[in-house]
């Protein structure tokens, strides 16, 4: 079973201790040891650039871009009809925000239901079920 991974989840792994630094750590662990069958899409990777370029750490956010890129076994384009339905997405949950409806959206259209995130709001979408990764003993 795919599951889709939400930008937060590499930009812990990579970033300051956190409490959940160490189990998206392990997550990117089992990605990258076959145990799950992980996939994303190309606006996860447009979020890590903004993000770490707004930061001023833009080398930083390139490294980890190209990281998380080989860890995924597939990356799901943003196609029109993509945000087309994340524009309903955000009419019907007010609560989401614009990058996770288009995630919620590319989801959708590719047959996913399960996603590794710690927003939330995700929860809401009653045809999303999401995961927090594990926190480790």
């Amino acid at each position: 079973m795919k599951v889709f991974i939400d930008t937060n989840i590499p930009m812990y792994a990579a970033g300051k201790e956190h409490s959940f630094k160490a189990p998206s750590i392990s997550l990117l662990h089992a990605i990258a040891d076959g145990e799950l069958d992980a996939v994303t899409d190309c606006e996860v990777f447009q979020e890590i650039l903004h993000r770490y370029s707004a930061l001023g750490r833009t080398e930083e956010g390139s490294e980890l871009f190209l990281l998380f890129a080989s860890l995924v076994g597939e990356i799901l384009p943003v196609a029109y009809h993509d945000v087309e339905s994340a524009r309903q997405i955000l009419l019907d949950h007010p609560g989401i925000k614009a990058r996770d409806a288009i995630h919620a959206a590319t989801m959708k259209a590719s047959g996913l239901r399960i996603i590794y995130s710690y927003d939330q709001h995700f929860d809401d979408l009653s045809d999303i079920e999401r995961l927090e990764p594990p926190a480790r003993p």
